[in-house]
């Protein structure tokens, strides 16, 4: 069986008290496209930038996913513990 090529699982990040994103579980399986769809305001760009490292999350299981270490951008200044 094949591995996938991003799996993600409780992905979340918050800013103050609004929950941008909460609880994301996403897997994407090698040699397929994948995307996101929502409205305006539904965190797409904030999971884009959390996948990229820009944004560090607050909570994430993944096993097999973008930067191997989720250092963070100047907005959020580092990964949580």
């Amino acid at each position: 069986m094949n591995e996938p090529l991003l799996e993600l699982r409780g992905l979340s990040i918050t800013f103050g008290g609004l929950k941008a994103v909460s609880g994301l579980d996403y897997e994407l399986p090698r040699g397929m496209l994948g995307g996101l769809i929502g409205p305006n305001g539904a965190g797409k760009t904030t999971v884009f930038n959390l996948l990229t490292g820009f944004l560090a999350p607050d909570a994430c299981t993944a096993p097999r996913a973008g930067p191997s270490s989720w250092r963070g951008g100047p907005s959020r200044g580092g990964p949580r513990t």
